[in-house]
């Protein structure tokens, strides 16, 4: 099936909320889900964008993203490309298009000169996870992803 990956545009947004919205019901996370075209856009587009966006296309339709920003490694004393989401319908899954979108964000962190391209899975998601080895990624056993959010977020930056 052939398909058009570029960069997203702003008239892509509503689609990208869309696929966000998908992976949430995926993940059974949508209660988390507070993302609305109008809170993504000045974070792709805006004055000081913190984020970018890449699209799949197949037939002038968006069926798939991901979303990416740049971290830090101080070890390696480089930038780095972190993966936030990246999400392929599933009726065009099978298809090449998630392969084509990780290939796309590696080559793009080697053009940028980053040391590394990282991302989280979910431990359940057996199936994702043995799609990203087959691409050579290691999943990192020893580490776990820490998360403060809302009031906890709140109460921590009042803390002494």
């Amino acid at each position: 099936m052939p398909h058009t990956l570029r960069p997203a545009t702003p008239q892509d947004i509503p689609s990208i909320v869309a696929l966000i919205r998908e992976l949430a019901e995926f993940e059974h996370l949508s209660h988390m889900v507070q993302t609305t075209p109008e809170k993504l856009h000045p974070h792709l587009f805006g004055e000081r964008p913190v984020a970018e966006a890449v699209v799949a296309e197949v037939a002038g339709e968006v069926v798939g993203f991901a979303l990416f920003f740049t971290n830090f490694s101080t070890f390696l004393a480089q930038p780095g490309l972190y993966l936030e989401d990246l999400y392929v319908k599933p009726a065009h899954r099978q298809h090449g298009l998630g392969r084509a979108l990780l290939t796309h964000l590696a080559q793009l962190a080697v053009a940028r000169g980053y040391g590394r391209f990282e991302w989280s899975v979910l431990d359940w998601n057996a199936n994702a996870i043995r799609f990203y080895e087959g691409m050579g990624a290691t999943v990192m056993p020893d580490w776990r992803v820490c998360r403060v959010t809302g009031e906890d977020l709140l109460r921590m930056s009042a803390s002494h």
